[in-house]
């Protein structure tokens, strides 16, 4: 399949050091996730973490921004600052949880492929909505269609605004999540 970048037509274009770019679904993304993946559980052999590829590159088939989401999950908030400290001997630096209560994020080392790394601690709703989610768009392809068509129409219109971007695809993403039966907030 072949890749393309939807970028939006502006008459005056204003110059972003990161414009909003969708592309098709590249089927390399599961194998970039397992590379990122494997390198964390290798820092951290002494825990069972469960590691999960999150967002729309999840998601066989849906157009997406080409940046690899990963979430490691904790078993106990104890974990937390040796999972930083490992995180950081692999060139990550530690970033807070940016006003995501339970989700911790990391800034990826630089020279590396491009992707989001976290950590959540038990009981994160963040997490608990993104795997949701994910997995209602891997098994409904209505859904899946109707949020690569938006992602599309939004990155043309926003292409140089990635805050209101993300905002505009707010209330499908609750419409998805009350249909997946998810407790927490959008």
């Amino acid at each position: 399949m072949q890749r393309r970048a939807r970028i939006s037509q502006l008459a005056d274009p204003v110059t972003v050091a990161d414009p909003v770019t969708v592309v098709d679904h590249d089927p390399g993304w599961p194998a970039q996730f397992e590379r990122i993946k494997a390198r964390a559980a290798r820092a951290i052999p002494e825990f069972e973490l469960r590691i999960e590829h999150v967002g729309s590159t999840a998601v066989p088939g849906l157009a997406a921004k080409p940046i690899i989401d990963v979430i490691i999950q904790l078993e106990n908030a104890a974990q937390l600052p040796i999972v930083i400290q490992r995180l950081e001997a692999l060139g990550y630096r530690h970033e807070g949880d940016l006003g995501v209560a339970g989700r911790e994020a990391f800034a990826v080392p630089p020279g590396e492929a491009r992707h989001h790394l976290y950590v959540c601690l038990p009981g994160c709703a963040q997490l608990a909505n993104q795997l949701a989610f994910r997995d209602y768009l891997r098994a409904h392809e209505g859904a899946r269609i109707e949020y690569a068509a938006l992602k599309c129409r939004l990155a043309d219109a926003h292409r140089n605004d990635r805050a209101t971007y993300t905002e505009a695809k707010t209330d499908f993403v609750a419409r998805v999540l009350a249909r997946a039966g998810a407790t927490g907030p959008a």
